[in-house]
């Protein structure tokens, strides 16, 4: 058999747009609509804006589109600042079984230099499946330090393939390009979403650029290890990593079509929880003046999110004590729920104050497979009220229907574009394969200069 990095780097050379199911090509088209709905919400945040503002100069090159703003600028720069918006409102899809968000880490890349390019929608959509592909196996493939944020580490590979994959490389540039990416990653850390550090959310922007400044590298002449790959995840920011996982099923099983899509603005790990509420909250209708306190019991990653005092939208997002709040207060979490002004809500302040969330090893035992979580309501009357779920609502066992992603789609994209523009994008968005160029679909966001 030869060796795993020769069987993928040739899978992605020889894959074509037509060598993809139809169920994969609809889901990557799924996940491009939700991605860039995702970015032109995040972007409007002021941390974006700042960025945006200190980095676009109207003397760059103006080919590929900043979702939010509506203006166009050099690859790498879009691909960063796209990147960075397309995770601050916490609502990126991902893939449990990669632990991690793919999309954000392709979508930007692969967008940006199919812009630059004028390739089509086949072109875009196959690099799509193929990077996604790529950066989920290498983390289903070894198991990143858990001190380490999952964000700017193998999506940086992913984003690689990608361009390389649209830049129309033979086996050995792509497999150059796969050794050069993998040293690119950064040395993330987890603390940053426990106390609210937004430098993390820069983490996926940077690893759409490196992907671009990969090819950029690739083509001066610049190589990697022999194998980069099991180097860096099977050594530096893993002791883990298994080739044979990264091969299995390849070209059979697509990752991209076992992912999932979030509809709560805030942290996966709180999700189970949310979803559990809202189970009681379905039978029972509850005002947070009747609730004395909240109990919660779950899988050892989500009971990290325990801070009951978070003092920015990041740190609230990574507050299982602030969600449970928030839905009791407001009835929703969607992405009005955790501004800085709803950060600051006092009802909502003093009620995550009295949510304690721990452990349960036989929840964490049931992961990564499931990922589970128990709530039990105290009233003020000493009724409690209970509710568990093992895993959480759109996963890829329970995911999230068509008119769900629509409707989570225009809620983002409408207050941006408007809803006619905002229709007018995802229709061609949803046709792509159709699309000669896919500047046709970005002018509808960013007009070509």
């Amino acid at each position: 058999m030869r060796e795993y990095l020769d069987q993928i780097v040739s899978y992605v050379c020889r894959t074509t747009f037509n060598d993809l199911p139809k169920a994969v090509v609809l889901r990557a088209k799924e996940v491009l609509a939700d991605t860039l709905s995702v970015i032109a919400a995040g972007a409007r945040e002021d941390e974006v804006k700042g960025l945006t503002k200190r980095l676009v100069d109207p003397k760059d090159k103006q080919v590929a589109s900043l979702i939010g703003p509506g203006i166009r600028t050099e690859p790498s720069k879009a691909a960063l600042i796209n990147g960075t918006a397309g995770t601050f409102l916490e609502l990126d899809e991902g893939n449990q079984f990669g632990r991690g968000h793919p999309g954000v880490h392709v979508v930007p890349a692969v967008l940006a230099i199919s812009e630059e390019g004028h390739l089509s929608g086949e072109d875009l959509l196959t690099a799509l499946v193929l990077g996604y592909e790529m950066g989920t196996r290498i983390g289903i493939a070894c198991k990143i330090r858990m001190s380490m944020h999952p964000h700017g580490t193998w999506g940086t590979v992913g984003a690689a393939v990608a361009v390389g994959k649209l830049m129309g490389y033979g086996q050995a540039a792509m497999k150059e390009m796969i050794n050069v990416s993998s040293s690119l990653g950064l040395a993330t850390s987890r603390r940053t979403m426990l106390e609210g550090g937004t430098v993390r959310n820069v983490y996926s922007g940077v690893s759409n650029f490196m992907g671009v400044l990969a090819h950029q590298l690739v083509q001066s002449g610049f190589t990697g290890e022999a194998d980069g790959l099991k180097t860096v995840y099977g050594s530096v920011v893993s002791d883990t990593f298994n080739p044979d996982v990264v091969t299995e099923g390849l070209g059979k099983r697509f990752e991209i079509a076992r992912n999932y899509f979030k509809m709560h603005a805030c942290c996966r790990y709180n999700h189970g929880t949310l979803d559990a509420l809202e189970k009681i909250l379905a039978q029972r209708t509850l005002k947070a003046g009747d609730v004395e306190s909240v109990d919660v019991e779950t899988y050892s990653l989500a009971a990290q999110l325990c801070d009951r005092n978070p003092q920015n939208m990041l740190a609230a997002k990574f507050s299982i004590p602030f969600a449970v709040a928030t839905l009791l207060v407001h009835g929703r979490t969607d992405v009005t729920c955790f501004t800085p002004e709803a950060v600051r809500s006092e009802a909502v302040q003093a009620l995550a104050k009295r949510v304690e969330v721990k452990e349960d090893p036989r929840l964490t035992a049931m992961m990564p497979a499931r990922r589970p979580s128990r709530v039990r309501v105290t009233l003020k009357s000493g009724e409690t009220l209970e509710a568990e779920v093992t895993m959480n609502k759109g996963d890829f066992e329970d995911p999230y229907g068509p008119a769900d992603l629509e409707k989570k789609y225009f809620s983002l994209a409408d207050p941006v574009w408007g809803h006619a523009k905002a229709e007018g994008i995802r229709s061609q968005v949803i046709a792509l394969e159709k699309v000669k160029d896919i500047n046709q679909v970005t002018s509808l966001i960013a007009p070509l200069g």
